[in-house]
């Protein structure tokens, strides 16, 4: 009878353990909120400058085809970029 009272009573600190044991919650607080906005954000500006990349990959490349000069291919390329971090840059300031 006293081992099955001491088993008993282990199973039930156990268990009463787990009941008061604090519940996981994910509390957002303002600061927590405006982190996770700005992580987006830079997730957002980033996808913008690789595309800008891919986007002056591929000006160069078609400049090229058409016969352009590797000069004006670049500067081509430059501006594509150029203008995909502009809008980068807006993405991760705008509110």
């Amino acid at each position: 009878m006293s081992r099955s009272r001491l088993g008993a009573s282990i199973l039930a600190l156990a268990f009463g353990g787990l009941l008061l044991a604090p519940i996981a919650v994910h509390a957002q607080t303002e600061g927590m909120q405006r982190r996770d906005d700005r992580r987006d954000d830079r997730g957002a500006a980033r996808d913008v400058k690789q595309q800008g990349r891919e986007a002056g990959r591929d000006a160069k490349e078609e400049c090229k085809d058409a016969g352009g000069n590797r000069a004006d291919c670049r500067k081509e390329k430059r501006a594509t970029k150029k203008h995909a971090r502009k809008a980068a840059h807006d993405v991760k300031k705008s509110d």
